[in-house]
Protein backbone atom coordinates (compact mmCIF):
# COMPACT_ATOMS: atom_id res chain seq x y z
CA UNK A 1 0.00 0.00 0.00
CA UNK A 2 3.33 2.42 0.03
CA UNK A 3 4.73 3.51 -3.13
CA UNK A 4 6.89 6.27 -4.10
CA UNK A 5 6.31 9.72 -5.76
CA UNK A 6 9.07 11.36 -7.49
CA UNK A 7 8.82 14.80 -8.63
CA UNK A 8 11.27 16.03 -11.16
CA UNK A 9 12.68 18.81 -12.97
CA UNK A 10 15.49 20.01 -14.86
CA UNK A 11 17.46 23.19 -14.28
CA UNK A 12 17.35 26.34 -16.38
CA UNK A 13 19.85 26.37 -18.24
CA UNK A 14 20.09 22.89 -19.16
CA UNK A 15 20.89 21.93 -22.75
CA UNK A 16 17.75 21.41 -24.95
CA UNK A 17 19.82 18.55 -27.14
CA UNK A 18 20.04 16.85 -23.51
CA UNK A 19 16.13 17.41 -22.74
CA UNK A 20 14.86 16.07 -26.23
CA UNK A 21 17.36 13.05 -25.34
CA UNK A 22 16.12 12.53 -22.00
CA UNK A 23 12.70 12.50 -23.41
CA UNK A 24 13.12 9.93 -25.75
CA UNK A 25 14.42 7.51 -23.44
CA UNK A 26 12.09 8.39 -20.46
CA UNK A 27 9.07 8.28 -22.13
CA UNK A 28 9.61 6.68 -25.52
CA UNK A 29 8.64 8.47 -28.99
CA UNK A 30 6.58 7.60 -31.58
CA UNK A 31 8.85 8.46 -35.28
CA UNK A 32 8.15 7.74 -38.74
CA UNK A 33 10.37 7.32 -41.54
CA UNK A 34 9.87 7.61 -45.38
CA UNK A 35 7.79 10.02 -45.34
CA UNK A 36 5.36 8.48 -42.92
CA UNK A 37 5.09 5.05 -44.82
CA UNK A 38 6.24 3.39 -41.64
CA UNK A 39 5.24 4.18 -38.06
CA UNK A 40 6.71 2.50 -35.09
CA UNK A 41 7.61 3.31 -31.21
CA UNK A 42 11.03 4.20 -29.32
CA UNK A 43 10.35 2.32 -25.81
CA UNK A 44 11.29 4.21 -23.16
CA UNK A 45 12.16 3.55 -19.43
CA UNK A 46 8.70 4.11 -18.60
CA UNK A 47 7.03 1.56 -21.08
CA UNK A 48 8.67 -1.11 -18.94
CA UNK A 49 7.69 0.35 -15.91
CA UNK A 50 4.57 0.53 -13.96
CA UNK A 51 3.43 4.19 -13.61
CA UNK A 52 1.07 6.40 -12.71
CA UNK A 53 1.87 10.06 -14.41
CA UNK A 54 -0.07 12.84 -12.73
CA UNK A 55 1.26 15.49 -14.81
CA UNK A 56 4.66 16.75 -16.44
CA UNK A 57 7.81 15.62 -13.95
CA UNK A 58 5.37 13.90 -11.46
CA UNK A 59 5.21 10.07 -11.16
CA UNK A 60 4.02 6.93 -8.86
CA UNK A 61 5.66 4.01 -8.70
CA UNK A 62 5.73 1.02 -6.72
CA UNK A 63 8.89 0.89 -4.45
CA UNK A 64 10.62 -1.63 -6.28
CA UNK A 65 10.68 0.83 -9.69
CA UNK A 66 11.71 3.80 -7.37
CA UNK A 67 15.65 3.38 -7.54
CA UNK A 68 15.72 2.23 -11.82
CA UNK A 69 14.07 6.50 -11.88
CA UNK A 70 16.03 7.38 -9.55
CA UNK A 71 19.39 6.51 -10.91
CA UNK A 72 17.86 7.63 -14.25
CA UNK A 73 17.08 10.87 -13.65
CA UNK A 74 20.52 11.58 -11.66
CA UNK A 75 22.25 10.57 -14.85
CA UNK A 76 20.17 13.52 -16.93
CA UNK A 77 21.01 15.79 -13.78
CA UNK A 78 17.77 16.46 -12.86
CA UNK A 79 16.20 17.97 -9.69
CA UNK A 80 14.01 15.39 -7.90
CA UNK A 81 11.85 15.15 -4.68
CA UNK A 82 10.60 11.73 -3.84
CA UNK A 83 8.42 10.82 -0.97
CA UNK A 84 6.20 8.20 0.16
CA UNK A 85 2.40 7.47 -0.48
CA UNK A 86 -0.34 5.69 0.59
CA UNK A 87 -1.73 3.93 -2.34
CA UNK A 88 -5.55 3.56 -3.40
CA UNK A 89 -6.43 0.24 -4.88
CA UNK A 90 -6.82 0.98 -8.07
CA UNK A 91 -3.41 2.79 -7.72
CA UNK A 92 -1.98 -0.58 -6.64
CA UNK A 93 -3.82 -2.20 -9.42
CA UNK A 94 -2.18 -0.33 -12.13
CA UNK A 95 1.09 -0.26 -10.37
CA UNK A 96 0.93 -4.28 -11.30
CA UNK A 97 0.33 -5.64 -7.56
CA UNK A 98 -0.74 -5.23 -4.43
CA UNK A 99 2.01 -3.74 -1.98
CA UNK A 100 2.24 -4.03 1.58
CA UNK A 101 3.25 -1.44 4.19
Amino acid sequence: MIGKIIVFRFPKKTNQKNLNQFCKKFYGQETSSQGRKYHYRRKGLLDDIPHIKLIGGVIIVSNENADRLIRFLNDYGAEFFVRDVILLPEDEDILGKTLSI
